[in-house]
């Protein structure tokens, strides 16, 4: 795959499978972002572009394309796709009210699930069940799910644990935010936690398949960990609420394709 030049346009592909979000309404925030990326680090004006995709399969079919060469991405993604995709991750994101690192947490109906051989025949809902290597290997490590349990993505939090509450063989696996929000359920008390992760990445910014020069990379690199709400970056920021980019910090297990 040739490198990009420095008169070509470059696609980012903002993809976040399992969230909410149609394509049509993040498109201008995305748009927004791309052009201050684009100002913060030298890159010529109009040299590049976003698009937003909120499914797996669909974010997957861009960066197929030859003018997709950077990707925002949660990290559950990362993980799934990376070695497929050639993803070499240039910032991690730094997330309002999370920051650039988060806890996976793993729930059930209390007293049903006593040890991970007893999820034995259960479902594990989510909103990463589309990266089922994220799941097992990365954020349920060192709870090793039996390998019948069924791993299925949702975008119905909610509904996931109104399931688990009432005794259905479910567990959810949840990210910080919404374990964060399971104290206030009314049904909580019916919920046990059986498993938290390590911290990991919320989500990175990557080049693909080295369809970027290096140069241009290092710049863009640059120019991403200076974006921050005091530097001016506010307006693009905060609608994706994002407080600004650090340096990759990835597990030993994760390390740049």
């Amino acid at each position: 795959m040739g490198l990009l030049s420095a008169a070509s346009l470059a696609t980012l592909v903002f993809c976040a499978p399992g969230y909410p979000g149609a394509a049509g309404d993040a498109q201008p925030l995305v748009d927004q972002f791309a052009g201050a990326a684009a100002a913060a680090s030298g890159w010529p004006a109009g040299s590049l572009s976003a698009v937003y995709d909120p499914t797996d399969e669909g974010g997957l079919a861009k960066l197929e394309r030859a003018d997709g060469v950077l990707a925002f991405v949660p990290y559950p993604f990362f993980v799934e796709h990376g070695a497929q995709l050639h993803l070499a991750p240039l910032v991690q994101a730094d997330v309002t009210d999370v920051g650039p690192q988060q806890r996976w947490t793993l729930v059930a109906k209390s007293g049903r699930v006593t040890s991970a051989k007893s999820m034995a025949g259960y479902t594990l809902l989510s909103a990463a069940g589309y990266a089922p290597d994220f799941v097992r290997h990365a954020a349920l490590r060192g709870w090793d799910l039996p390998p019948d349990v069924k791993i299925e993505p949702t975008g119905q939090i909610l509904s996931a644990l109104r399931r688990a509450a009432a005794g259905e063989p479910v567990a959810v696996l949840l990210d910080q935010t919404q374990a964060a929000a399971l104290p206030s359920l009314p049904f909580a008390a019916q919920l046990n936690t059986l498993f938290e992760s390590a911290e990991l990445p919320v989500a990175l910014i990557v080049v693909v398949d080295s369809r970027v020069a290096a140069t241009r990379a290092k710049a863009l690199q640059t120019g991403l960990l200076k974006m921050t709400p005091a530097s001016g970056g506010a307006d693009s920021l905060g609608p994706l609420r994002l407080r600004g980019f650090v340096l990759p910090k990835l597990p030993s297990r994760a390390a740049a394709p």
